[in-house]
């Protein structure tokens, strides 16, 4: 297990995985899940006092998604095996040891100087680890 969690951890993180990455299909999910769990395994600014995977989803100005209608509903089953992945084993490239992602939009390249290394991308996310601020 990655990271100790509760049920509100499953639901939540199935969530914004949902809200996130829904039309990127289960890979872009689990990929959007994999960054969230990384918040809150590597002790480090500025997710230094994120512990749950509560906390990670709902820290301020982090995830446009939990501002979405996608959020609201709770998570479908599905969507919860996807996040109980996460928090169990699941890493996946290009996400393996982000901390961020964002989406350009549709078309758009991804910036190679945002929060850290650009690590890949996967559909419309582009992925950053920031290994000189938490060395990864």
């Amino acid at each position: 297990m990655r990271v100790r969690y509760r049920d509100v951890d499953i639901d939540i993180l199935g969530r914004i995985m949902r809200a996130e990455a829904q039309g990127e299909g289960a890979l872009g999910m689990k990929l959007v899940g994999n960054v969230v769990v990384n918040r809150v395994v590597y002790n480090c600014k500025p997710f230094k006092h994120i512990d749950t995977i509560y906390k990670a989803v709902m820290q301020k100005k982090q995830f446009e998604g939990v501002e979405t209608q996608l959020f609201v509903s709770k998570a479908t089953g599905k969507e919860r095996e996807l996040a109980l992945s996460c928090i169990k084993y699941w890493r996946g490239h290009p996400a393996t040891k982000a901390l961020y992602f964002q989406n350009p939009g549709k078309g758009k390249n991804c910036r190679m100087d945002w929060y850290g290394v650009f690590e890949g991308r996967f559909k419309n996310h582009c992925f950053y680890n920031p290994e000189q601020i938490c060395n990864l």
